[in-house]
């Protein structure tokens, strides 16, 4: 996944528009530190826009995943149960969360580019 074309939202996750992949960014992660566990969303689970996908546990401290888009949760990344540090090493390839069936693509506009994120993120945000 090319992060420069994802879309992204205030609380660090990305996804891509055209596959509806779901993770977390490279700045949440690191702000993370070394993650442990990862509670993943329930295949074929509807989901609106801004409701808790799952939750990623660090050694610092628990934090919630929310979906960017609405729609249903097609796949999940099953291998985060056994290697949750691959957020860590990849969070935008291997460290994937989940992919959703979009209901509504014309959500993603709502979202920020990459430019408007990487100035949320020097922002201090």
């Amino acid at each position: 996944m090319d992060p420069s074309k994802a879309r992204y939202t205030k609380d660090h996750e990305w996804i891509d528009g055209e596959s509806g992949t779901i993770g977390i960014t490279d700045h949440a992660q690191a702000e993370l530190g070394d993650i442990v566990f990862v509670e993943l969303p329930e295949q074929g689970r509807a989901i609106k826009a801004g409701e808790v996908l799952g939750t990623i546990e660090s050694v610092k401290a628990v934090s919630e995943l929310y979906a960017p888009a609405s729609g249903t949760v097609a796949e999940v990344n099953a291998a985060l149960t056994d290697k949750p540090e691959a957020i860590n090493k990849d969070p935008y390839g291997t460290g994937w969360i989940c992919r959703l069936e979009l209901s509504s693509p014309a959500e993603l506009e709502a979202l920020m580019d990459a430019e408007a994120y990487a100035s949320l993120v020097e922002q201090g945000s």
